[in-house]
C-alpha cells in the first residue's frame, strides 16, 4: 500500500471540525482584513508551527488555540470562505463525504445572529460541492460549558433538510456533563435532527454512558475511553481485548458509531503513543470505529495522515480501510439515497480493486 494510493482512495469523515481546519494563509488575510490583532505572529510559517498542537498535553490546553481561528471567522465573508475552503481542502485528499461541525454561538462577537453564522457555512460548503462533487453536511454544536443550547437546537432546527443534519455538544468534559443539556438533546431528537455528542476523551466511560443512556446520543464523538470497560488479553489499551463491561458491550452491539479522531488523542495526551491507542484493538474486537480529522489545522493532518496511521500503527490492509471507511458512511446522518450510491458506485469498487493486487499474490 503506498501513500499515494492511500491519498486517492474515497473517505469519509465524520468529526471535523470548522474552526480547527482553516489555513493559515486565510488567517493571516482575514486578520490583516479585519484589524485583528491577536495572533502570536504575523510569519505564516512560524504561525503555522504554533497551531500545531502536538505537546498541549491537555484537552483543555489544546482548545485554547481555537481562540485565535474563531476570532477571524465572526464575519458573514469570513465563515463563508472558511467553509468554502475546507470542502476543497477535503475533496482534494479524496474525501467523498463529509460533515462538518461548528458551533454558531462562538461567531456572534460582532452581532451575528446564529442562523445568519449557520446560512454562510452552508453557502461556503455548498460552494465546495459544486466545484468538486464532494458531498457535505453541517452539524451545528452547543458548547458543555455554556448555556444556551436550547436556542442553538432550535436555529439548527430552521435549517433541517438544507443542509444541517444533526446536533452536537463540544467543548470540555470534565465538570461538565453532557446532560446538564438533555433538554436541548431530547429538542434535537424530537426535531429530526442527529445526535452525537463528545464523551469519553477527555473523560471516563460514565460521560459516553451520560451521552447514551441519558441524552440518547447517537454517535460518540470520539469515545476512545470506552476501552476502560474492557478487558485486555495483556491489560493493555492497545491489545487484544477478551472481555467487555455491560457498557462496552452495548456500544459495540448497539453499533453505536465511535468517531475516532487518533492523533488528536494523542496531541491531548490522552494515550502515552500511537501504539498504545485502542483504535486497533476496538476495531478487532467488532466496534463500530471510523477515522477522523478533529481538527486538521492543530494537529497537523489531513484524513488520509490518519489512514496512513491507522494503517501502519495497526497493521490495517485495503480491506479494512475499505471496511472502516463503510462503516462511517453507514452512519452518517445526510441523505441516504446519496450514502447509498457512494457505497455502492465509489467505496466499494475503489477498495476491492485496491485490495486485489495483493489478494492476487498471496493466492499465487
Amino acid at each position: 500500500m503506498t501513500q499515494d494510493l492511500i491519498a486517492t482512495l474515497p473517505k469519509a469523515v465524520l468529526h471535523d471540525h470548522l474552526d480547527g481546519g482553516l489555513r493559515v494563509s486565510t488567517i493571516l488575510e482575514i486578520a490583516q482584513d479585519e484589524g485583528y490583532r491577536g495572533l502570536p505572529t504575523a510569519d505564516e510559517a512560524a504561525l503555522l508551527e504554533w497551531f500545531h498542537q502536538g505537546r498541549s498535553g491537555s484537552l483543555e490546553r489544546y482548545l485554547e488555540a481555537f481562540e485565535h481561528t474563531i476570532a477571524v471567522m465572526q464575519t458573514p465573508d469570513a465563515i463563508r470562505r472558511v467553509a468554502h475552503e475546507a470542502g476543497l481542502d477535503l475533496a482534494g485528499d479524496g474525501v467523498v463525504y463529509g460533515e462538518i461541525r461548528f458551533a454558531p454561538s462562538q461567531h456572534r462577537r460582532r452581532g451575528l445572529t446564529r442562523e445568519a453564522v449557520i446560512e454562510a457555512a452552508l453557502d461556503g460548503l455548498a460552494a465546495a460541492q459544486r466545484e468538486t462533487g464532494i458531498v457535505l453536511y453541517a452539524i451545528v454544536d452547543a458548547m458543555r460549558q455554556d448555556t444556551d443550547a436550547e436556542a442553538v437546537v432550535a436555529a439548527a432546527t430552521v435549517y433541517l433538510n438544507a443542509g444541517v443534519v444533526a446536533f452536537d455538544l463540544a467543548g470540555p468534559e470534565a465538570g461538565f456533563p453532557a446532560d446538564d443539556h438533555i433538554v436541548a438533546c431530547r429538542a434535537a431528537r424530537d426535531a429530526g435532527l442527529g445526535l452525537t455528542i463528545h464523551a469519553g476523551e477527555g473523560d471516563g466511560p460514565d460521560s459516553i454512558w451520560r451521552a447514551i443512556a441519558r441524552c440518547g446520543a447517537e454517535r460518540i464523538g470520539h469515545g476512545v475511553r470506552i476501552v476502560d470497560e474492557t478487558t485486555s488479553i495483556d491489560g493493555e489499551t492497545g491489545g487484544e481485548i477478551i472481555d467487555l463491561a455491560p457498557l462496552a458491550r452495548r456500544v459495540r452491539d448497539h453499533r453505536i458509531p465511535l468517531e475516532v479522531a487518533i492523533t488528536s488523542n494523542l496531541d491531548t495526551s490522552a494515550f502515552a503513543n500511537a501504539a498504545a491507542h485502542p483504535f486497533g484493538a476496538l476495531y478487532r474486537a467488532g466496534f463500530a470505529v471510523t477515522i477522523n480529522t478533529d481538527n486538521r489545522l492543530m494537529s497537523g493532518i489531513s484524513l488520509s495522515d490518519e489512514y496512513r496511521l491507522a494503517r501502519d500503527t495497526f497493521g490495517l490492509g485495503y480491506a479494512d480501510l475499505g471496511a472502516i471507511t463503510r462503516t462511517a458512511i453507514e452512519a452518517g446522518f445526510g441523505d441516504w439515497p446519496t450514502r447509498r450510491r457512494l457505497l455502492v458506485d465509489v467505496i466499494r469498487p475503489a477498495y476491492e480493486a485496491a485490495d486485489r493486487p495483493s489478494t492476487d499474490s498471496s493466492q499465487a
